[in-house]
């Protein structure tokens, strides 16, 4: 089945398309990743984009149900150099072609990933489409330079749409969804923490009628400044209770204490970018998914202070504030995939908790 990539400034790769058939629009972003393509078609932070895959060889060792992270895949697309059609894994329970086409899914592969990961890093992310139907090229660059192709809303077409809690023994913690992955969950439950999941939209007088130890701020896609309604709720909840935030969760705490946030040229993706722990001196190599960041420089005044930071580019990724319990990072701490490196961040927001509440 002949297909088509095409971006917005009118590049075409032409290539063999795979999964579902007809067109799907997007954001064209790249994942560092050699394994992992699973958990990256399941992760909610990708919602709306076509996801690249620079490892040259993807689906050989199939899909199961214990790798996904959400309950189905939120990419628009999914890009890669060569797909497995003959997947060997003692877990395996279907091919990745089968597992696109159920969901509805266009792959296109047998393109050059290399340029393409390449044109994206100089030019900046763009749009694009896959296709496997005849249109003229003209015809969807003209698509591709519209506005309306990203929701704006984008939290709140992945966030649960009613609260669920998940049992257990120790610390309660609400966690607020913005399309939070399994992992996080599995992280928490681990530690015995008794987990009540909630919409976005939960404001603070809902959230604190749970009587929560701490609050859990979640991953999530899109710009996060376009949440004010979710900034303001965090505004009021940074005094009353420990807070960890992760990716989203972490830019939308440093929008709440008046940092500003931006758009990098072309993200971090990937299962092995190096941060530096500040306070401890330590370097861990991090799975990361995010398109914005916080502007170190805008960190002054706002009462947070610099914790971790990115060993390419020096951008931030972790804050914590110096008067309330609260921190975050920008990178995934529970990985998934990755490497398990800063696991020691969920073991750090239960101490922050102890040290609160044992004081109160």
């Amino acid at each position: 089945m002949r297909a088509r990539l095409i971006l917005e400034d009118g590049t075409v790769f032409e290539g063999e398309g795979f999964g579902a058939s007809g067109e799907s629009f997007g954001e064209v972003v790249f994942n560092t990743g050699m394994t992992g393509y699973q958990e990256v078609l399941t992760d909610p932070s990708y919602y709306g984009q076509i996801v690249t895959m620079t490892y040259p060889l993807i689906g050989n060792y199939g899909v199961n149900v214990d790798d996904i992270e959400s309950s189905h895949p939120h990419v628009r697309g999914f890009v890669v150099r060569e797909w497995s059609d003959h997947p060997s894994n003692w877990r395996m329970q279907g091919t990745l072609d089968e597992y696109l086409k159920r969901h509805n899914i266009l792959g296109i592969q047998g393109i050059d990933t290399r340029m393409l990961t390449k044109k994206i890093r100089v030019r900046g992310t763009m749009t694009g489409v896959i296709t496997t139907l005849d249109k003229p090229v003209e015809e969807y660059v003209a698509e591709l330079n519209k506005d309306h192709l990203l929701p704006r809303d984008q939290v709140a077409q992945v966030s649960t749409k009613s609260t669920y809690r998940c049992p257990g023994e120790k610390h309660r913690v609400v966690a607020m969804d913005f399309g939070m992955k399994a992992g996080i969950l599995r992280s928490l439950l681990a530690r015995g923490c008794d987990v009540t999941v909630v919409p976005a939209s939960t404001g603070f007088e809902e959230i604190m009628a749970w009587k929560p130890h701490g609050v859990f701020l979640s991953n999530g896609p899109g710009d996060p400044a376009d949440l004010n309604d979710v900034i303001e709720t965090i505004k009021e909840l940074i005094p009353a209770v420990p807070i960890f935030g992760i990716c989203l969760g972490h830019q939308l705490i440093s929008l709440a204490c008046g940092a500003k946030t931006e758009g990098l040229k072309f993200g971090h993706r990937g299962a092995n970018h190096p941060v530096k722990d500040l306070l401890t001196g330590r370097c861990y190599i991090t799975s990361q998914n995010h398109g914005y960041v916080v502007v170190d420089e805008s960190l002054a005044g706002t009462g947070l202070e610099l914790t971790h930071i990115n060993q390419n580019d020096r951008s931030v990724e972790g804050v914590r504030h110096t008067k309330y319990p609260v921190f975050s990072v920008q990178y995934h701490p529970e990985a998934r995939p990755g490497p398990d490196d800063s696991d020691y961040l969920f073991d750090r927001f239960i101490d922050v908790m102890n040290a609160h509440w044992e004081g109160n």
